[in-house]
């Protein structure tokens, strides 16, 4: 059964930066059994942006208001079915320590159009960063102020 889209959740690898990710390793450390992985039946997020700013796509979505449930990735718990999860490699200090937002130029800049034309698109669904909706840094950095730096702005919202 298919619900409206609600959220469009920023997440990041949590990964030190500049150490390039593969889908690879999301599937791995999503989908393989404990300990190796999280023993998740689907990955995190439909979309992964590299350091070099390219997108791939991880989950196949229809792109249009609604999350159907082949579409249901696993980025929030008790948001999963009702959000799009997208993630950017990095997230973390050098030595893989502490919370930073380690996107690059490239990043930078992919991710920017995305948002702008995932937004232009779904004008009610609410942008959020993963730390807006549970107990973590991710995506290591605050993505209302960069929403409104880039010329976003969204109805305040009660997020569930």
């Amino acid at each position: 059964m298919k619900k409206a889209l609600k959220y469009l959740i920023i997440h990041c690898t949590a990964t030190p930066e500049n150490q390039n990710v593969k889908a690879s390793d999301i599937r791995t450390w999503h989908t393989s059994p404990p300990p190796k992985g999280n023993g998740w039946k689907q990955v995190g997020y439909t979309d992964m942006f590299h350091l070099d700013g390219t997108i791939e796509r991880l989950v196949e979505n229809n792109d249009d208001a609604f999350v159907d449930a082949w579409e249901i990735t696993n980025g929030a718990v008790g948001y999963n079915d009702i959000s799009r999860h997208i993630v950017y490699v990095g997230g973390l200090t050098a030595d893989g320590k502490s919370a930073k937002d380690t996107r690059t130029a490239a990043q930078r800049i992919s991710l920017e159009k995305y948002v702008k034309d995932f937004h232009a698109k779904h004008p009610t669904v609410r942008i959020i960063g993963h730390n807006e909706v549970a107990k973590k840094a991710c995506p290591s950095f605050d993505v209302q102020t960069w929403l409104r730096s880039i010329g976003i702005s969204q109805e305040i919202k009660t997020i569930i």
